[in-house]
């Protein structure tokens, strides 16, 4: 009699999207992410997301480039828990390994947030934790991701740098959170980057100029990959000669040094 072969597992890809989610513009998909990410993401019809409705937006993008393999309402698409997203998951409480069924039916999953790179400042990471735990292959696609671009273009340190996340949005926790990262700065030397939503930029770009030291290096780079994209890094003192920041419907990358 013969014994049923279990089929192999199929692999998590982790998919970058454009980094223009939410932005007024859209730059063609082809000019954010390479063929081979493309080509790939195509093919897909299993899919685990931050959220279900940008990753349908997504994949329309991709079809018009690369013809699906299925037809985006036959897409499986199952979304992260909402506490995730307010949490993370990147120090567990979140057990994603029944959501690596289909990998383990043999069916290939794509990994997708929002925009930019899954799991880099965005859940995700429990789906990656659970499929090396199962022993599913793991496929980071190539694709813009906003923090390395903005860490590049900033001329702070490179080699020694930090992603924080979102700091308080009370104005003055921000402001203690602000100087306690500048001091940090200061004494290693260590690049302290984060992200914030766009209808807070104004809000946030006040408090910096508030409460940094005039010396202190500002980076500022908005619109990544888009057109419109600008980097600013100056010191304190420079922007507080009148430098223009990002406006409200545009998503930033903030970033300090000395």
């Amino acid at each position: 009699m013969n014994t049923p072969t279990r089929p192999p597992h199929g692999r998590l890809f982790l998919v970058p999207t454009p980094l223009d989610f939410g932005c007024a513009e859209q730059a063609p998909i082809q000019d954010a992410l390479p063929e081979a990410t493309l080509r790939c993401a195509s093919g897909l019809q299993h899919w685990i997301t931050e959220n279900a409705k940008s990753t349908r937006a997504f994949l329309k993008r991709v079809g018009e480039v690369h013809a699906l393999s299925a037809p985006i309402q036959a897409q499986h698409i199952t979304e992260l828990p909402r506490e995730v997203h307010k949490k993370g998951d990147h120090q567990g409480g979140f057990d994603a390994h029944p959501l690596m069924a289909a990998a383990l039916q043999g069916h290939d999953i794509g990994l997708v947030s929002e925009a930019g790179m899954p799991t880099v400042a965005d859940p995700g990471s429990s789906v990656v934790r659970a499929a090396h735990d199962l022993g599913i292959e793991v496929v980071p696609l190539v694709g813009p991701v906003s923090l390395l671009l903005a860490l590049a273009a900033s001329g702070l340190n490179g080699q020694n740098f930090a992603f924080v996340g979102y700091l308080p949005q009370d104005a003055a926790d921000r402001a203690v959170r602000l100087k306690q990262l500048e001091s940090l700065a200061q004494k290693t030397g260590q690049t302290q980057l984060w992200i914030e939503t766009p209808y807070r930029n104004a809000a946030m770009l006040s408090s910096l100029l508030q409460a940094l030291q005039p010396g202190t290096r500002l980076s500022v780079a908005s619109g990544l990959t888009l057109p419109s994209a600008r980097v600013q890094s100056h010191t304190v003192a420079a922007w507080k000669k009148g430098i223009t920041g990002p406006n409200g419907q545009t998503p930033a990358v903030y970033a300090i040094g000395p």
